[in-house]
Protein backbone atom coordinates (compact mmCIF):
# COMPACT_ATOMS: atom_id res chain seq x y z
CA UNK A 1 0.00 0.00 0.00
CA UNK A 2 2.84 2.38 0.85
CA UNK A 3 4.47 1.66 -2.51
CA UNK A 4 1.26 2.57 -4.35
CA UNK A 5 0.93 5.77 -2.32
CA UNK A 6 4.54 6.67 -3.04
CA UNK A 7 3.99 6.06 -6.76
CA UNK A 8 0.89 8.26 -6.80
CA UNK A 9 2.74 11.05 -4.99
CA UNK A 10 5.61 10.84 -7.48
CA UNK A 11 3.21 10.92 -10.42
CA UNK A 12 1.34 13.89 -8.98
CA UNK A 13 4.64 15.70 -8.62
CA UNK A 14 5.32 15.04 -12.30
CA UNK A 15 1.77 16.12 -13.16
CA UNK A 16 2.40 19.45 -11.44
CA UNK A 17 5.43 20.02 -13.68
CA UNK A 18 3.37 19.07 -16.76
CA UNK A 19 0.66 21.50 -15.71
CA UNK A 20 3.20 24.30 -15.33
CA UNK A 21 4.52 23.64 -18.84
CA UNK A 22 0.97 23.53 -20.20
CA UNK A 23 -0.37 26.74 -18.66
CA UNK A 24 2.79 28.81 -19.10
CA UNK A 25 2.97 27.75 -22.74
CA UNK A 26 -0.60 28.95 -23.32
CA UNK A 27 0.13 32.17 -21.45
CA UNK A 28 2.99 32.86 -23.88
CA UNK A 29 1.74 31.36 -27.14
CA UNK A 30 -1.88 32.53 -27.27
CA UNK A 31 -1.12 36.28 -27.06
CA UNK A 32 2.20 36.05 -28.95
CA UNK A 33 0.56 34.33 -31.90
CA UNK A 34 -1.69 37.33 -32.55
CA UNK A 35 1.01 39.93 -33.44
CA UNK A 36 2.83 37.25 -35.43
CA UNK A 37 -0.36 36.64 -37.43
CA UNK A 38 -0.81 40.37 -38.04
CA UNK A 39 2.85 40.66 -39.04
CA UNK A 40 2.44 37.76 -41.44
CA UNK A 41 -0.50 39.59 -43.04
CA UNK A 42 1.23 43.00 -43.06
CA UNK A 43 1.73 44.92 -46.28
CA UNK A 44 5.28 45.60 -45.07
CA UNK A 45 7.31 43.03 -46.97
CA UNK A 46 10.14 42.95 -44.44
CA UNK A 47 7.84 42.35 -41.47
CA UNK A 48 5.75 39.85 -43.40
CA UNK A 49 8.88 38.05 -44.58
CA UNK A 50 10.35 37.80 -41.08
CA UNK A 51 7.11 36.37 -39.71
CA UNK A 52 6.82 33.98 -42.65
CA UNK A 53 10.36 32.68 -42.11
CA UNK A 54 9.80 32.32 -38.36
CA UNK A 55 6.62 30.30 -38.87
CA UNK A 56 8.28 28.18 -41.55
CA UNK A 57 11.29 27.33 -39.35
CA UNK A 58 9.20 26.53 -36.29
CA UNK A 59 6.72 24.34 -38.17
CA UNK A 60 9.44 22.73 -40.26
CA UNK A 61 11.70 21.54 -37.43
CA UNK A 62 11.03 19.10 -34.57
CA UNK A 63 9.93 20.49 -31.22
CA UNK A 64 12.58 18.32 -29.58
CA UNK A 65 15.29 20.10 -31.55
CA UNK A 66 13.85 23.50 -30.63
CA UNK A 67 13.88 22.62 -26.92
CA UNK A 68 17.56 21.64 -27.14
CA UNK A 69 18.40 24.81 -29.07
CA UNK A 70 16.60 27.14 -26.62
CA UNK A 71 18.29 25.45 -23.66
CA UNK A 72 21.85 25.49 -25.01
CA UNK A 73 21.69 28.75 -27.01
CA UNK A 74 22.55 31.07 -24.06
CA UNK A 75 25.64 28.98 -23.30
CA UNK A 76 26.74 28.73 -26.94
CA UNK A 77 26.10 32.39 -27.77
CA UNK A 78 26.88 34.14 -24.48
CA UNK A 79 28.78 31.51 -22.45
CA UNK A 80 26.10 31.71 -19.76
CA UNK A 81 26.50 28.80 -17.31
CA UNK A 82 23.73 26.24 -17.70
CA UNK A 83 23.39 26.18 -13.92
CA UNK A 84 21.90 29.70 -14.13
CA UNK A 85 19.32 28.70 -16.73
CA UNK A 86 16.49 26.56 -15.28
CA UNK A 87 15.53 23.65 -17.50
CA UNK A 88 11.84 24.27 -16.90
CA UNK A 89 12.20 27.88 -18.06
CA UNK A 90 13.95 26.76 -21.25
CA UNK A 91 11.20 24.21 -21.85
CA UNK A 92 8.42 26.77 -21.41
CA UNK A 93 10.16 29.26 -23.72
CA UNK A 94 10.66 26.62 -26.40
CA UNK A 95 7.05 25.47 -26.16
CA UNK A 96 5.75 29.05 -26.15
CA UNK A 97 7.72 30.03 -29.25
CA UNK A 98 6.70 26.81 -30.99
CA UNK A 99 2.98 27.03 -30.32
CA UNK A 100 2.87 30.75 -31.05
CA UNK A 101 3.69 29.94 -34.69
CA UNK A 102 0.84 27.44 -34.93
CA UNK A 103 -1.62 29.76 -33.22
CA UNK A 104 -0.52 32.58 -35.55
CA UNK A 105 -1.53 30.54 -38.58
CA UNK A 106 -4.85 29.65 -36.96
CA UNK A 107 -5.52 33.33 -36.23
CA UNK A 108 -4.52 34.28 -39.77
CA UNK A 109 -6.84 31.68 -41.26
CA UNK A 110 -9.70 32.91 -39.09
CA UNK A 111 -9.17 36.55 -40.06
CA UNK A 112 -8.92 35.72 -43.77
CA UNK A 113 -12.14 33.69 -43.57
CA UNK A 114 -14.18 36.85 -42.89
CA UNK A 115 -15.85 38.14 -46.03
CA UNK A 116 -14.36 41.37 -47.35
CA UNK A 117 -17.85 42.81 -47.70
CA UNK A 118 -18.13 43.08 -43.92
CA UNK A 119 -15.19 45.48 -43.81
CA UNK A 120 -16.74 47.56 -46.59
CA UNK A 121 -20.15 47.62 -44.90
CA UNK A 122 -18.58 48.68 -41.59
CA UNK A 123 -16.67 51.48 -43.34
CA UNK A 124 -19.89 52.66 -44.98
CA UNK A 125 -21.51 52.82 -41.52
CA UNK A 126 -18.70 55.00 -40.23
CA UNK A 127 -16.77 52.43 -38.21
CA UNK A 128 -13.02 52.94 -37.89
CA UNK A 129 -10.67 50.09 -38.79
CA UNK A 130 -10.11 49.37 -35.11
CA UNK A 131 -13.82 49.33 -34.31
CA UNK A 132 -14.49 47.12 -37.32
CA UNK A 133 -11.89 44.59 -36.25
CA UNK A 134 -12.68 44.40 -32.54
CA UNK A 135 -16.47 44.79 -32.67
CA UNK A 136 -17.37 42.97 -35.89
CA UNK A 137 -14.52 40.78 -37.13
CA UNK A 138 -12.87 39.50 -33.95
CA UNK A 139 -15.99 37.91 -32.37
CA UNK A 140 -16.57 35.93 -35.58
CA UNK A 141 -12.90 34.96 -35.79
CA UNK A 142 -12.92 33.68 -32.20
CA UNK A 143 -15.89 31.43 -32.90
CA UNK A 144 -14.39 30.03 -36.09
CA UNK A 145 -10.97 29.24 -34.65
CA UNK A 146 -12.09 27.58 -31.39
CA UNK A 147 -12.07 24.01 -32.86
CA UNK A 148 -8.58 24.47 -34.32
CA UNK A 149 -7.30 26.04 -31.10
CA UNK A 150 -8.81 23.13 -29.17
CA UNK A 151 -6.93 20.62 -31.31
CA UNK A 152 -3.64 22.41 -30.69
CA UNK A 153 -4.28 22.63 -26.95
CA UNK A 154 -5.00 18.89 -26.79
CA UNK A 155 -1.77 18.26 -28.70
CA UNK A 156 0.05 20.46 -26.19
CA UNK A 157 -1.13 18.28 -23.32
CA UNK A 158 0.59 15.28 -24.92
CA UNK A 159 3.60 17.28 -26.08
CA UNK A 160 4.50 18.20 -22.51
CA UNK A 161 6.16 14.77 -22.36
CA UNK A 162 8.80 16.15 -24.77
CA UNK A 163 10.32 18.02 -21.82
CA UNK A 164 12.32 14.86 -21.09
CA UNK A 165 14.64 16.03 -23.91
CA UNK A 166 16.53 18.25 -21.46
CA UNK A 167 15.84 16.09 -18.39
CA UNK A 168 12.79 17.93 -17.06
CA UNK A 169 11.01 15.38 -14.88
CA UNK A 170 7.41 15.84 -15.95
CA UNK A 171 4.77 13.15 -15.47
CA UNK A 172 5.62 10.83 -18.36
CA UNK A 173 9.33 10.80 -17.48
CA UNK A 174 8.53 9.88 -13.88
CA UNK A 175 6.10 7.18 -15.06
CA UNK A 176 8.85 5.63 -17.21
CA UNK A 177 11.32 5.74 -14.34
CA UNK A 178 8.85 4.12 -11.94
CA UNK A 179 7.88 1.50 -14.50
CA UNK A 180 11.51 0.59 -15.15
CA UNK A 181 12.48 0.53 -11.47
CA UNK A 182 9.51 -1.61 -10.40
CA UNK A 183 9.18 -3.73 -13.57
CA UNK A 184 5.50 -2.92 -13.94
CA UNK A 185 3.26 -1.14 -16.42
CA UNK A 186 1.08 0.36 -13.71
CA UNK A 187 2.78 3.80 -13.61
CA UNK A 188 2.50 4.12 -17.40
CA UNK A 189 -1.16 3.14 -17.29
CA UNK A 190 -1.75 5.67 -14.50
CA UNK A 191 0.01 8.35 -16.55
CA UNK A 192 -2.19 7.48 -19.51
CA UNK A 193 -5.29 7.91 -17.35
CA UNK A 194 -4.04 11.30 -16.14
CA UNK A 195 -3.43 12.42 -19.73
CA UNK A 196 -6.87 11.22 -20.79
CA UNK A 197 -8.61 13.09 -17.95
CA UNK A 198 -6.57 16.20 -18.72
CA UNK A 199 -7.51 16.07 -22.40
CA UNK A 200 -11.15 15.37 -21.55
CA UNK A 201 -11.20 18.53 -19.42
CA UNK A 202 -9.66 20.53 -22.28
CA UNK A 203 -12.15 19.15 -24.81
CA UNK A 204 -15.06 19.87 -22.44
CA UNK A 205 -13.87 23.45 -21.91
CA UNK A 206 -13.48 24.09 -25.63
CA UNK A 207 -16.93 22.62 -26.31
CA UNK A 208 -18.44 25.00 -23.77
CA UNK A 209 -16.67 27.91 -25.46
CA UNK A 210 -18.08 26.83 -28.84
CA UNK A 211 -21.59 26.82 -27.39
CA UNK A 212 -21.02 30.20 -25.78
CA UNK A 213 -20.18 31.76 -29.15
CA UNK A 214 -22.89 29.86 -31.03
CA UNK A 215 -25.02 33.02 -31.24
CA UNK A 216 -22.64 34.32 -33.91
CA UNK A 217 -23.91 31.71 -36.37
Amino acid sequence: MSEILSMVIDLLGGLWVSLQIFFWTLAIALPLGFPIALGRMSSNRLLSGVCRVYISIVRGTPLMLQIIFVYFAPYILFKMPLSLYPRLLATVLAFGLNYAAYFAEIYRGGILSIDRGQYEAAAALGFTKGETFFRIVLPQVVKRIIPAIGNEVITLVKDTSMAFTIAVTEMFTIAKQLSSANTTMTPLIAAGVFYYIFNWAVAFTMERLEKRYAYYN
